[in-house]
């Protein structure tokens, strides 16, 4: 169980290295990441390399038996490389990047590449014999940066040559007759940028996710050439933004980009203070999770303290702490040590701020790495079963955010609120697309929202789950489309339809439109819909719940579907998040999942099996009130105090049961 930084000896204002390693090692901090950050300092010109500050910082670490993780230093490109190859800063559907911020170049351009492919061997091969260093990240967050200069679209026209052969197929499948943007020979194919057409906008979003798959897989294969065979490699992935770390990330296809990576990496970043409830610190574990079949994975960036509103309330690092480790991860890291004295994110604070010296945060940090240390051998390689799956799609977010729905509403902002009931109801659940290659029938339920671009085959799947017994829920919006983002000849849900047992032609914003008094043990505002309704008509399906509006007939909103041994509910607008809530639990209940239905948030229960076999329980209490627990939870010993469990655990609290049942 690895508790660390990140560390960058080429920022700190003064030399100060050995005492700055001698706080890590009385916070309990047992590993730094190095060195991503910093090429112009690495390679100062072409070929010339300085690793004086990487050598000390891995002396250091010696010293202090500290372990090292190395970064390749690529997301950051030095001056002289923007100045000798200027076409290797990037070119958007805006014009080409300026130099100044990160992330500024073209993955793809051979420029780059070479350049990049130099420091990566020098210093890897300098580094990997070192006693200290234990693995590495590939480059940082890493995507295409929207790159869509002519070289891409080139390549792009390139792969689709290969892909679909026939012109005339490729017309057909994208409705490119519409308003004469028809394509009669290769050479005339246009650029992307300006195009209205959803299919070819999202071809290329798949495209610009397969360069990132390929520059990590890359990237890769350069590190292992150097490295030890027991040191590992990982990258830190992030997911979508909105205002915090969100949703699943549309520039990267996370399953495919995580496959030749030993452990999966992930940064997440949320709301503290009274903002804090953990969600998001659960989805993006989750995530990260399954990105390798359930493995163990790394928190490698979260925040200590970070931007001004996320000071924590006394209490708070520690319980985000211990629900990283409640969703299965190895390893917990703040970015970073100590606050920058210059640039963008000076005010983007680490464990330190600008004086260095130690505070209440860094206090909290060595309390935290004390238990990590005690506790590590004891909770390392959680072993985490659910019988529940959100299933996501990256080809489905592109389409959905090509025609996003009233209000700006994006593909995130309809996934997440069906996560997020699970969660406030203590009901774990993996994170599941259709490029994991996953078992479905380990599940017994699989939530399915606004699936609104997939293949035939891709649906006969998820109804095939059904028909064996599983329980599906499908929401508005999916099935509408083929992969290509074709509306399907057929009434919706197209290829849903038969397994949901419903079919409809019309659909609308709502506006005054509520559902059925008492759904779901609901009233007020909780019956509202929002965003888009679908005017759904049963055909074997039994009515939940109905809409009801001053106009339109009372057509069915939530209908329930036999489908072989299984069940197939379907939604058809966007609920309140109180009824998606007893949606989903009522579904839950007829799926014989089993979860302790007596706590709900803010008190958070996470599970899962320790190597010795016991079972773990992490109780979370995401609130400012001391909370009572159940008495079926108060149920064996608290690893963190080592008494029988007590019957509350206080506010911003953490308490760790294990029991041998």
């Amino acid at each position: 169980m690895l508790y660390g930084v990140s560390y960058y000896d080429e920022y700190t204002p003064v030399d100060r290295i050995d005492e700055d390693f001698r706080l890590m090692k009385k916070a309990n901090i047992t590993v730094v990441r190095i060195a991503e950050s910093t090429w112009g300092t690495l390679e100062p010109q072409p070929g010339v390399f300085d690793f004086s500050h990487v050598d000390r910082m891995l002396s250091a670490a010696q010293r202090y038996d500290i372990k090292v993780i190395v970064g390749t230093p690529t997301y950051a490109i030095p001056t002289w490389l923007a100045r000798e190859y200027p076409d290797v800063l990037v070119t958007r559907p805006e014009g080409q990047a300026r130099f100044g911020y990160r992330q500024n170049m073209d993955i793809t351009n051979p420029d780059y590449r070479a350049a990049a492919q130099r420091v990566i061997e020098n210093l890897i091969a300098h580094v990997a014999e070192h006693p200290a260093v234990i693995g590495y990240q590939v480059d940082n967050e890493t995507k295409a940066y929207n790159t869509a200069g002519p070289n891409l679209q080139a390549a792009f026209v390139t792969a689709l040559r290969a892909k679909w052969g026939s012109l005339d197929e490729l017309n057909d499948a994208w409705g490119l007759d519409y308003w004469s943007n028809r394509v009669n020979r290769w050479e005339d194919f246009p650029s992307t940028t300006g195009t209205m057409n959803a299919s070819v906008k999202n071809a290329f979003a798949e495209f610009q996710r397969g360069l990132v798959t390929e520059f990590l897989a890359w990237q890769t294969a350069l590190v292992r050439k150097h490295a030890r065979d027991d040191q590992f490699i990982t990258q830190n992935f992030d997911l979508g933004w909105l205002q915090t770390s969100y949703g699943i990330q549309p520039e990267v296809n996370h399953w495919l980009a995580a496959r030749p990576l030993d452990v999966a990496g992930i940064d997440i970043y949320h709301p503290s203070q009274d903002g804090l409830t953990g969600v998001e610190i659960a989805f993006g574990g989750d995530l990260a999770r399954s990105l390798k079949g359930g493995a163990n994975y790394y928190v490698i960036e979260t925040e200590a303290q970070g931007w001004l509103q996320w000071t924590p309330y006394p209490g708070q690092l520690r319980l985000q702490a211990f629900s990283h480790l409640a969703s299965g991860a190895n390893m917990v890291a703040y970015w970073h040590w100590a606050t920058t004295s210059n640039a963008v994110e000076t005010y983007w604070r680490g464990l330190l701020t600008q004086d260095y010296q130690p505070n209440e945060i860094y206090q909290a940090a060595a309390g935290i790495g004390a238990d990590i240390r005690r506790l590590g051998p004891t909770l390392a390689d959680i072993e985490k079963s659910n019988d529940v799956a959100i299933y996501v799609s990256n080809r489905a977010q592109s389409a959905f955010d090509s025609f996003k729905l009233p209000g700006n509403i994006e593909y995130n902002q309809v996934m997440r609120p069906f996560y997020d009931a699970l969660y406030r109801r203590n009901i774990e659940a993996d994170i599941i697309s259709p490029d994991g290659n996953v078992d479905l029938s380990k599940y017994k339920m699989i939530v399915v929202p606004a699936l609104y671009a997939a293949s035939d085959e891709e649906i006969a799947r998820l109804n095939a789950f059904a028909e064996a017994g599983g329980h599906l829920v499908y929401t508005f919006k999916s099935g509408f489309s083929d992969e290509d983002t074709k509306v399907r000849y057929a009434s919706q849900p197209g290829a849903i339809a038969q397994a949901a047992g419903v079919s409809y032609q019309l659909f609308t914003e709502p506006k005054e439109v509520r559902i059925t008094p008492g759904a779901y043990g609901l009233a007020g505002a909780d019956l509202e819909a929002r965003w888009w309704m679908e005017f759904l008509t049963p055909t074997t399906a039994e009515v939940l719940a109905r809409f009801e509006h001053h106009s339109w007939p009372d057509y069915a909103a939530i209908t329930r579907n036999a489908h072989g041994k299984g069940e197939v509910t379907y939604i058809g607008f966007m609920p309140s998040d109180a009824m998606i809530e007893g949606v989903l639990t009522d579904t839950a209940t007829r799926a014989g999942v089993v979860w302790p239905e007596t706590a709900r948030f803010p008190l958070i229960v996470r599970s899962g099996t320790l190597t010795n076999g016991d079972r773990v329980r992490y109780l979370l209490n995401y609130s400012r009130e001391r909370q009572d627990l159940p008495k079926e939870l108060a149920d064996g010993t608290d690893l963190l105090t080592g008494q029988t469990a007590a019957s509350t655990v206080e506010p911003w609290g953490v308490a760790i049961l294990e029991s041998s049942h």
